[in-house]
């Protein structure tokens, strides 16, 4: 697995459950890239404030300075930019990284990724690695799945790109919500080929 520091990738945060797995996994980001973009549905801030009791302002200036005392990390590795910002990098194949998470990822943005809506920056982003070639991963949270939903991640899925729901192991013990979440976030981590120190791996524990 590659420990070089890339240059940079783009994180989205929607308001599905599951933001601890997001603010993990922008912690483990920034220290593989130089630079992560990252952009926030509105629901995605009220998830994060539900879940985490983390606020985070509309301002991307703002976001970045929040996130990065909230999360010990420095502000200079984050450039968030807000859903309408259409002259940002990751709104063209020309500048935008070539690798993407939508962590977690609601329903109604899986939907709108697997049928080109681009409405927001988020849509566009995920539509610009899926034309280019890039490696798109989307992390759902929702139980069940319609079918509807399964539609769309096997349409998606058929189109190269990786669905991932946030399903945890159990099989390396987990004593915390912690490691539940780091669990996920190691997974993602193995799919970007990085290395990490999350949690071992099946038949290297020792046991």
């Amino acid at each position: 697995m590659s420990t070089t520091n890339h240059s940079a990738i783009t994180l989205a945060i929607t308001g599905a459950s599951g933001a601890p797995y997001a603010l993990k996994l922008l912690q483990e980001l920034t220290q593989h890239y130089q630079k992560v973009y990252l952009m926030l549905s509105s629901a995605a801030r009220v998830v994060l404030a539900t879940e985490c009791g983390v606020q985070v302002n509309k301002s991307p200036s703002v976001i970045e300075r929040e996130l990065a005392e909230q999360l010990s990390i420095d502000a200079g590795a984050i450039e968030a930019f807000s859903s309408d910002n259409w002259m940002s990098p990751v709104a063209s194949g020309s500048s935008a990284p070539k690798q993407m998470i939508v962590c977690p990822c609601s329903t109604g943005t899986l939907s709108a990724i697997a049928h080109g809506a681009s409405d927001n920056l988020i849509e566009r982003a995920a539509d610009v690695v899926m034309k280019e070639r890039g490696q798109l991963i989307l992390v759902p949270r929702e139980a069940p799945f319609n079918t509807i939903h399964l539609e769309n991640m096997t349409r998606l899925s058929q189109m190269g790109v990786t669905i991932m729901p946030a399903s945890p192991g159990f099989y390396n013990e987990p004593k915390s919500i912690d490691d539940l979440v780091d669990f996920m976030v190691a997974r993602i981590l193995d799919h970007l080929n990085l290395e990490h120190s999350l949690g071992h791996r099946w038949g290297y524990s020792g046991n």
